[in-house]
Formats: structure tokens, C-alpha cells, sequence
């Protein structure tokens, strides 16, 4: 079993910033990919970015979200965060992290097998 926490949401203007974290308990996810995805009111959960577990940490974004958020993985903390910078008010929703069976293969929520509670993150204009 994986257990993940996040932490680091908030209230933020927009074009703030904010840094997301996940800490991991229980197995290592060395070997694991990790994604952020995040569900707005009324929506259905989309993905945000993942980052494989080798592979050159290689990494995946959204559209929506590239060039402004950036993924990153501290294996010796077990541990991934999500930068998020230039934040706009559609940014709003409840991101969640997640962890993969193994390298990405897809985007899809389906295919990541532990989640997190999620952490709320509210842009206002």
C-alpha cells in the first residue's frame, strides 16, 4: 500500500504562485510515475502533469498548464511537488496527486492506482 498527503494549497490573487507537495508513505515510488490532476466544482478530473520514475525524470504537462507548472520528484523524501506560478482563477479546483503502477503509459485517472485527499487551490481575479 501507498499512502500520499498533499499539502500547499491555499488562497491566492492571480499571477501568484504556489508549491504543491505529496509525501509518500508505506512503498517507495522510485519506481512509480506520479501525476497532479485536479477536479473543479461541476467537472470531471483532469490531468495537470506527471513525471516518470526514470527515463531521464522525464516529465508531461497539460496544455493548459504548460509554462507555467512544473513537476519535480525528491526521491530520498519520497516526495513529489508541483510548482505553480502565473496562477489565473480557472487554476481553481482540488488537486490531487497520484501514483502510477509503474513507468507513465497514460494520462488517463483510471490507470493510477493510489491517490491522495487533495489539497484546495483557489485563484481569485
Amino acid at each position: 500500500q501507498v499512502q500520499l498527503v498533499e499539502s500547499g494549497g491555499g488562497l491566492v490573487l492571480a499571477g501568484g504562485s504556489l508549491r504543491l507537495s505529496c509525501v509518500a508513505s508505506g512503498r517507495t515510488l522510485s519506481t512509480r510515475a506520479m501525476g497532479w490532476f485536479r477536479q473543479a466544482p461541476g467537472k470531471e478530473r483532469e490531468f495537470v502533469a506527471a513525471i516518470n520514475p526514470w527515463s531521464g525524470f522525464s516529465t508531461h504537462y497539460a496544455d493548459s498548464v504548460k509554462g507555467r507548472f512544473t513537476i519535480s520528484r525528491d526521491s530520498a523524501k519520497n516526495t513529489v511537488y508541483l510548482q505553480l506560478n502565473s496562477l489565473k482563477p480557472e487554476d481553481t479546483a482540488a488537486y490531487y496527486c497520484a501514483a502510477d503502477r509503474g513507468e507513465l503509459r497514460t494520462i488517463d485517472p483510471g490507470a493510477f492506482v493510489y491517490w491522495g485527499q487533495g489539497t484546495q487551490v483557489t485563484v481569485s481575479s
